[in-house]
């Protein structure tokens, strides 16, 4: 061989070898990109399904639920074409089963009492955490601006309320055990969280409710007599309980 076949031939070596490394790094980088788009679909799923399913039912409305569960749904979707290992058909086909449930009116979400600052807690992050996944929704154009605003606004208001329920457990406990001054001061600051929702009717009527409740008890405190009988007692108390279920909340009597 001439020397410029030999060049010819050292260059093509090269040229190959400089294609096969740049081929296997260009696999890598496609391998760990799809590793990467795994795992962020994966932990926004696990995200979605924690909220759902770990929100009390006194703080989930339809719209909420369907929210959750169409995210859940798509991310579901995304993650079949992706081509992922791990059991999303399953998912998919319980994720369908809940929305169903949801737009029949049959599922059902237990509810829980707010008992503890822990709790409370909990439930706060979980309430911020969907806060944000309806404004991401929303910048990204699946959720419309209407859509976006009631549910926040709604969010909101919910988060404002866990505050509420623990301040509405521990007045129920001062009264059971005869503590009418430090039952007074739970409802008070119950109202003070309402207080903070501006233009909201829900929030209005707890406020107004909370303080028609610290009349009572004072006029009890007056006069030593107990102001409600224990029927009465337990129908303020389910009223609350259920205050933020559909659209119970508007049929249910004022406070007096």
């Amino acid at each position: 061989m001439n020397t410029v076949t030999i060049v010819l031939l050292l260059l093509a070596v090269i040229v190959i070898s400089i294609a096969i490394v740049v081929f296997s790094q260009m696999r890598e980088r496609a391998r760990i990109e799809k590793a990467r788009r795994l795992a962020g679909l994966e932990d926004s799923y696990n995200l979605a399904y924690r909220i759902y399913d770990e929100l009390p039912g006194q703080y989930l409305t339809r719209d909420l639920k369907l929210i959750l569960l169409r995210r859940m749904e798509t991310l579901c979707q995304q993650l079949l074409q992706e081509g992922t290992r791990l059991p999303v058909s399953e998912w998919l086909t319980t994720v369908n089963e809940n929305k169903q449930k949801v737009i029949d009116g049959t599922d059902k979400h237990p509810q829980v009492v707010i008992d503890s600052p822990e709790q409370s807690s909990h439930v706060k992050e979980l309430l911020q955490s969907l806060f944000k996944l309806i404004e991401s929704l929303h910048k990204s154009g699946n959720i419309d601006s209407a859509a976006a605003r009631e549910n926040l606004h709604q969010v909101l208001f919910t988060i404002r309320k866990t505050h509420a329920d623990l301040f509405v457990f521990q007045a129920r406990d001062h009264v059971r055990k005869g503590e009418l001054r430090k039952a007074i001061h739970a409802y008070n600051m119950a109202a003070s969280e309402m207080n903070k929702i501006h233009g909201h009717e829900m929030a209005a009527r707890a406020v107004a409710s909370f303080n028609e409740r610290i009349r009572e008890l004072e006029e009890e405190m007056a006069s030593g007599h107990n102001a409600l009988t224990e029927d009465q007692q337990r129908r303020l108390d389910k009223e609350w309980d259920t205050f933020l279920h559909g659209d119970d909340w508007k049929k249910k009597a004022d406070y007096d």
